[in-house]
């Protein structure tokens, strides 16, 4: 009795090709794909299986029964989680290629685009651009088909978005520092980036903090307050811990409150009059609302770029157009206000 082997994994600049099995051709089922790039995604099968709503044990059986169709190890486990093998991170490259495919195939369904409005977007925590965003929405037309997401997450998360979760466009923030590290992580995934806007951050706080009075704050007169900041943010990739401790600013403050959204950033700073939060420059609306300042307060590194990305050979729609110029007119407005 002849047994059937496994069929080979079998590279090819164009095409994906896979053998014959007992015979028949071998049917993947894409969805399996998706489970694939997930796993790969969170470099955990429980994170992976929490993100799709599935059972830990289901996810494992589903990348085995694909691994064995294909003849090959997708992933191999490490003390750091699971990390694709040679031959499973070519497989995955092929099906996150199918996978966009797939997903323009099915956007052909929408036939009458000029009737829908439709951005999926991931951000950074920056108040003007959520400012820029919310003016554009506004303007929309109530009669025609609505569908935005926005996500608020930081830089590496945000190009993930677009290469896993059908995110069209993002904004990544990153300190000038660190340039190098983000335009060959985008160079790589084959990303194109704009700049939108450079800036020095700001120190934020209640008109009702001791320091409020003073036209420019010296950095060492905030160690004795509390720090707000958005706890994640500040992710830098493929840089090591040696080269971080060379660029990283020494910090004064010992007192600290991470937060994960912009909401209660604002409550906090204009309930407590002893904490303060490193911004880009925020709307005067915003500031007037919660009895908030900003401050100039020279410190080493903390020149910042916003930047547009979105992957290469992306086509934007006139709807894309209108929104980018809102966000531009909002960075604007707070670009040329005064800080005291």
């Amino acid at each position: 009795m002849q047994v059937a082997k496994a069929a080979p994994f079998i590279r090819n600049k164009k095409h994906l090709l896979i053998s014959y099995i007992s015979g028949g051709t071998l049917k993947l089922n894409t969805l399996y794909f998706k489970y694939a790039v997930e796993v790969e995604r969170f470099g955990s099968i429980t994170q992976a299986a929490d993100n799709l709503y599935m059972a830990q044990p289901n996810l494992s059986k589903a990348i085995k029964e694909l691994e064995d169709s294909l003849g090959i190890s997708i992933f191999k486990r490490t003390s750091k989680g699971v990390i694709p093998t040679q031959k499973g991170a070519e497989f995955l490259e092929y099906a996150k290629n199918i996978l966009t495919q797939i997903d323009k195939m099915e956007a052909l369904n929408h036939t009458d685009d000029s009737k829908r409005q439709c951005i999926n977007i991931s951000i950074p925590h920056g108040s003007y651009i959520a400012d820029g965003l919310t003016k554009f929405i506004s303007e929309l037309d109530q009669e025609k088909e609505i569908s935005i997401s926005i996500k608020e997450t930081n830089s590496t998360e945000a190009i993930n978005n677009i290469i896993y979760d059908k995110f069209d466009l993002g904004i990544i923030r990153y300190q000038t520092i660190y340039e190098k590290y983000f335009l060959d992580y985008l160079a790589d995934r084959d990303f194109c980036h704009e700049l939108i806007w450079e800036y020095e951050y700001l120190a934020v706080m209640s008109k009702q903090h001791p320091l409020a009075s003073l036209k420019e704050i010296p950095y060492t007169d905030l160690s004795g307050y509390i720090e707000i900041s958005h706890g994640g943010d500040m992710t830098v990739p493929y840089i090591t811990a040696g080269e971080s401790k060379k660029t990283k600013e020494t910090s004064q403050v010992n007192k600290r409150i991470y937060v994960y959204e912009r909401c209660i950033q604002f409550d906090l700073l204009s309930h407590i009059p002893t904490t303060f939060m490193w911004v880009s420059p925020i709307p005067r609306e915003l500031l007037e609302r919660y009895n908030l300042i900003q401050r100039k307060c020279p410190v080493q590194n903390h020149q910042f770029r916003d930047v547009l990305i979105y992957p290469k050979g992306y086509k934007f729609t006139a709807f894309d157009k209108k929104m980018i110029d809102k966000l531009y007119e909002a960075k604007n407005e707070v670009a040329y206000q005064e800080y005291f």
